[in-house]
């Protein structure tokens, strides 16, 4: 059976999810804080364990979201982690992370931007694909003003 693209219209409170069988891109945008974060998430969860299957060389997760609940970062979590089970050694998931200038800053702050992103490395222990995060600052009305790759 044929792995259909997935979109599901976003909303003021949820996000919308659009994902690409065919490009492997897979994007996240607007703001996540749904009532039922499952009745969101969870068709995109099921829809990732089938596109690893037969993933792309390269995936590209985007992930810009100007708000989102800790109900959806949980969810976005159990997404990566699957995404990290992609099959194949040549495979590549990359994450896009979009962020306001504030956090940008932030996260630069520290003495080495990976120790950042060491909370969510145990999501991609003994992950098959190479992993990367590209970070993006976006300003007031969303334009790209630099980016920074931080590991891969």
């Amino acid at each position: 059976m044929e792995l259909k693209n997935l979109f599901i219209e976003g909303s003021p409170k949820t996000p919308q999810i659009d994902m690409n069988q065919l490009t492997g891109e897979l994007l996240f945008t607007g703001k996540s804080m749904p009532e039922n974060a499952a009745k969101i998430y969870e068709p995109a969860l099921k829809w990732v364990e089938q596109y690893i299957i037969n993933a792309r060389l390269t995936t590209n997760i985007r992930i810009d979201l100007e708000y989102f609940s800790t109900a959806s970062s949980l969810w976005l979590a159990k997404i990566l982690k699957v995404l990290a089970r992609i099959k194949g050694p040549d495979s590549v998931l990359i994450i896009n992370l979009y962020l306001p200038v504030e956090e940008f800053d932030e996260i630069k702050e520290f003495g080495d931007i990976t120790d950042a992103f060491l909370p969510i490395s145990g999501i991609f222990q003994g992950a098959i694909p190479s992993i990367g995060i590209k970070l993006y600052c976006t300003n007031d009305i969303g334009e790209i003003i630099k980016d920074t790759p931080v590991f891969i």
